[in-house]
């Protein structure tokens, strides 16, 4: 089994537990870490940006990846939000067993 971090930015907590709580009771992911405070700068429609946002993290199999993206996009504010996967090479099996089993079966995700 393969697992992924997904890393995604929202303009608020509340965005950020709304759509973490979303995927985890959904089971397409195991576990959201909200990180707050973090400062972006990036280009968007022409002009630099320099903005507050919130650091959403969600642990999934690699197979749940595209349903977890289109319901992250589904409840999000943005017109075009970051959501990027990363993978996971190793790690505590013991910690990756549990992700495995708190997520739902592949075949399951487009249910």
């Amino acid at each position: 089994m393969e697992f992924r971090l997904l890393y995604i930015t929202t303009a608020k907590v509340e965005e950020a537990r709304r759509i973490g709580k979303a995927l985890v009771d959904e089971r397409l992911a195991a576990c959201a870490n909200i990180v707050p405070g973090l400062e972006s700068i990036y280009r968007w429609q022409g002009e630099v940006v320099e903005d507050k946002e919130i650091l959403l993290i969600l642990k999934t199999r690699s197979e749940l990846v595209e349903a977890a993206i289109a319901k992250v996009k589904e409840l999000h504010s943005y017109t075009c939000p970051c959501i990027v996967a990363l993978p996971i090479l190793t790690g505590n099996p013991a910690y990756l067993d549990w992700l495995g089993a708190e997520t739902r079966e592949p075949a399951a995700a487009g249910q």
